[in-house]
């Protein structure tokens, strides 16, 4: 199946999806905010844990930076919710794009088809909504939360 490639430069699409919470978050409703987007394969496997705990320890930086990060997975809401308790996840939201399954990160276009669930990588938006960072990463790599700051910071 061909994916439409989300590129820096254009407008992310709008999506609502429940939080680990069964809150439900509508990106188009954070507008005026930065948006980090943190894609992560699936729940409870050790690069995707490091990968949300970077997001918890770093959202008072994007706190002043009028940021908000995410972390989104194919996960269900309830496997979310055990996840950030495990985790201790207090402050990042963890999304769940669950049903239809992998129906935002396919429209973002990282979708892994053959694996049922997306590419390990990092969207970064400006307050209109616009793409201004996008890195795709190594499924077994975290991804430098460093750079991710520095792009933020950036805007």
């Amino acid at each position: 199946m061909d994916r439409k490639e989300l590129k820096v430069g254009d407008v992310a699409p709008d999506f609502t999806l429940k939080d680990h919470h069964d809150k439900d978050v509508n990106l188009g409703g954070l507008r005026g905010k930065k948006i980090v987007l943190g894609f992560h394969p699936l729940a409870w496997t050790r690069v995707c844990a490091l990968q949300m705990k970077d997001l918890e320890a770093s959202a008072a930086q994007f706190d002043a930076l009028g940021a908000i990060a995410f972390g989104i997975s194919v996960d269900s809401v309830p496997c979310k919710h055990a996840w950030a308790k495990d985790l201790g996840i207090t402050k990042t939201q963890l999304l769940a794009d669950f049903w239809p399954h992998g129906g935002v990160i396919a429209a973002f276009g990282i979708f892994r088809e053959a694996d049922g669930f997306s590419e390990r990588a990092v969207f970064i938006l400006d307050p209109k909504g616009t793409v201004r960072f996008k890195k795709i990463y190594p499924i077994k790599e975290v991804p430098d939360i460093r750079e991710i700051i520095a792009e933020v910071e950036k805007l």
